[in-house]
């Protein structure tokens, strides 16, 4: 059990960042991505025995989708949804160094705002796979691994999330800013 243990902690713990960061993007708040991100875990560490040959990271993150459809089918069951965190939060990712100049880092979390709020617009299934492939540099394989589908939707998938992304972004955001025409 103890030989288990090491490995479980060297193979999965490395990739926890990511499944929380995949839970946060995924869910509604924090706590609630705490929550899944907790059962994620207590789930790979009951069936780590049983992981032979595949990508430990693509196989975490597939536990953690799992976890979040199944915490959303219980709050639909229940008729509650908490309202987002994203909207309150004061700072989006606390991990990053904040630049030196003061005017920089407000408009770099205003941006960091503008983004999370058009991910937040988009569907599940399209922020998902933006969320693993942009921001988590995921293979299309292991893309389609985690949420269990073809290759091919996976790109037809991320081609239709990144034009909705930019569609509300354009909307956001002034002509003529951040490069857009």
């Amino acid at each position: 059990m103890h030989a288990t243990h090491e490995r479980f902690e060297a193979q999965v713990l490395p990739h926890l960042d990511a499944a929380y960061r995949f839970a946060r993007w995924l869910g509604n708040s924090r706590s609630d991505a705490q929550d899944i991100v907790q059962e994620a875990m207590l789930r790979a560490y009951r069936g780590f025995e049983g992981l032979r040959g595949t990508d430990v990271k693509a196989w975490l993150l597939t536990i953690v989708r799992n976890c979040h459809a199944t915490a959303y089918q219980q709050e639909q069951r229940r008729g509650f949804i908490e309202l987002s965190e994203r909207d309150h939060a004061p700072e989006l990712n606390a991990e990053m160094a904040a630049p030196a100049d003061p005017e920089r880092l407000t408009m770099q979390r205003d941006e960091e705002r503008t983004l999370e709020r058009l991910l937040a617009r988009l569907s599940v299934e399209h922020r998902e796979v933006l969320v693993l492939r942009e921001i988590d540099d995921m293979r299309y394989r292991d893309i389609a691994e985690i949420i269990g589908v073809p290759i091919g939707t996976v790109m037809s998938r991320l081609a239709r999330a990144r034009a909705v992304l930019k569609s509300h972004w354009e909307e956001q955001v002034p002509r003529g800013v951040h490069g857009l025409p």
